[in-house]
C-alpha cells in the first residue's frame, strides 16, 4: 500500500511534487520554482532562488517562462516580488488534455471491441482473446514484441508511450539492422525532446496531434497501451483488427509532418517550429481574410498572430527568417527557402502544387516591411514541378 501524502516529510513531499511536475513538461528548474512558490506564497526572486535552490542567474529566465506558461505572476516593482497561480487555475488545460486522452482510449477499446464481437458472429468465424498486462510487465512485453517483428512496425504514441520506446533503444537498433520498416508518429509537444532524440536513426519519425499508444507488429499483432494507468492489452494474429490498425496509422502517416530536420535541433528551437506550423496551418487563412476585408494594408499581420501565441520574430534577422522557413516548408511541403544576397532575391518553393508554401511567403514578406523594404513577387507553378515563389527586394 502507498503512503498516505499528508504523512510524508515535507521534503519528500517536494521532491514527488517536482517530479510529478517534470511528467507534465516542466523542467526540473521550473518545477522546483513553482513548488517553492505554492508553499511559500508571495516572495522575493532571490528568496525564491534560495528556497528552490536555483542558481540566482538562472532564476529570472526560469520566472520568465513560468509566467509565459501562465504558472506565477511578476510584479513589476523592486524587488521582484512573484506568486504562484493556484493550481486548480494553472493547470486546468492539462487535466482537460489528460481527460481526453482518457476519452480517446476508451473509444479506441470500445471499437477494437466491436471488430472483435463482428469477426465473432461471422459463420466459421476464430475466436481472438486479448491479454491484459500490468504497467509493470508492459516495457518487457514491448520489448519483447519488437525484436520478433519480421517485416514492419508501425506506432503511435502520445509522451508516455514515446518515454517507454526510448528505453527501447536496443530492440530497435537491432531491428534496423534487420532492414525492418519502422514507422513512429509522435506529438509535436515531444519535438526535441530527450526521448525524440533517443529513438535511433533509420526509424522514420512523423509528427501529429495524438492521443493514443498504439503498436502494430507485421500488420497482425497490437500493443495497446493506456497512458493514464501504465497497463496494456495485446491483440495477436488478429488480421482483421491488425488491417484496420494498420489502415488507420497509414492514414494518418500520410497527413502527418516530417521531422527530418529538426534532427539537430534543441527541444526549444524544435517546439518553436512546431508551434510556428500548428498556428499558421489552423489559423492562418482566416487570419490573411480577416486582414484584407478590415483593413487596406497589404499585409496579412501573421506576424501579430504569431505574438499573439508568443512567438515573435522581433529578434530575428533576415536570415534567421529564412532559416525557420526552410525548416518549415522541409517539414510540410519538402520545400525550401533561399536568399540571394547578391541578388536581394529569395526563393520560396514547394514540392506541391497546392498554395501550401504561400502562408510562409506571406510571412516572409510582411516581415520585409517591418524591416523597411518594398518587395515584388513572383510565382511560378508548375503542374508536376511544384510552385516556386522570388520575392525581390527593393530598399525604401
Amino acid at each position: 500500500m502507498l503512503p498516505n501524502f499528508k504523512t510524508l516529510p515535507s521534503m519528500v513531499q517536494e521532491h514527488t511534487l517536482t517530479v510529478s511536475l517534470e511528467e507534465f513538461g516542466l523542467s526540473k528548474y521550473e518545477a522546483c520554482a513553482y513548488v517553492a512558490l505554492i508553499s511559500k506564497g508571495n516572495i522575493s526572486a532571490s528568496e525564491l532562488a534560495y528556497y528552490a535552490d536555483i542558481p540566482r542567474t538562472k532564476v529570472y529566465p526560469i520566472l520568465l517562462k513560468l509566467e509565459k506558461k501562465k504558472l506565477v505572476i511578476i510584479s513589476k516593482s523592486k524587488p521582484i516580488m512573484c506568486t504562484a497561480i493556484s493550481p486548480e487555475d494553472a493547470f486546468d488545460n492539462i487535466i482537460h488534455e489528460q481527460i481526453e486522452k482518457v476519452n480517446a482510449m476508451n473509444t479506441l477499446i470500445t471499437n477494437l471491441k466491436h471488430v472483435s464481437e463482428d469477426s465473432k458472429k461471422q459463420q466459421g468465424s476464430e475466436e481472438k482473446r486479448y491479454f491484459h498486462l500490468n504497467a509493470n510487465n508492459v516495457l518487457n512485453q514491448l520489448k519483447k514484441m519488437i525484436e520478433s517483428s519480421k517485416s514492419t512496425i508501425q506506432i503511435m504514441t502520445d509522451p508516455w508511450g514515446l518515454n517507454l520506446l526510448a528505453e527501447c533503444k536496443e530492440q530497435l537498433l537491432s531491428v534496423l539492422r534487420r532492414d525492418l520498416d519502422v514507422k513512429i508518429i509522435v506529438p509535436f509537444n515531444q519535438a526535441g525532446s530527450e526521448s525524440f532524440k533517443i529513438i535511433p536513426d533509420g526509424a522514420k519519425i512523423r509528427m501529429c496531434d495524438n492521443v493514443q499508444n498504439c503498436f502494430i507488429f507485421d500488420q497482425t499483432e497490437l500493443l495497446i497501451i493506456n497512458s493514464y494507468n501504465g497497463k496494456g492489452a495485446i491483440f495477436s494474429s488478429t488480421e482483421v483488427l491488425g488491417d484496420n490498425q494498420s489502415n488507420f496509422f497509414s492514414h494518418v502517416w500520410k497527413n502527418s509532418q516530417k521531422t527530418n530536420s529538426l534532427a539537430d535541433m534543441n527541444k526549444t528551437e524544435a517546439q518553436e517550429i512546431c508551434r510556428i506550423i500548428n498556428v499558421i496551418n489552423q489559423n492562418g487563412l482566416g487570419y490573411i481574410l480577416g486582414s484584407s476585408f478590415v483593413s487596406k494594408n497589404t499585409d496579412t499581420e501573421l506576424l501579430r498572430l504569431l505574438e499573439k501565441n508568443g512567438i515573435s520574430f522581433k529578434s530575428k534577422n533576415l536570415e534567421d527568417v529564412i532559416e525557420v522557413i526552410d525548416t518549415v516548408l522541409q517539414i510540410t511541403c519538402a520545400g525550401h527557402a533561399s536568399f540571394d544576397s547578391n541578388n536581394k532575391n529569395i526563393t520560396i518553393e514547394s514540392k506541391l502544387n497546392n498554395g501550401s508554401s504561400l502562408p510562409w511567403v506571406a510571412v516572409v514578406d510582411e516581415f520585409l516591411h517591418k524591416q523597411g523594404y518594398k518587395t515584388r513577387k513572383v510565382l511560378h507553378n508548375h503542374s508536376q514541378k511544384g510552385e516556386k515563389v522570388h520575392i525581390k527586394l527593393i530598399q525604401k
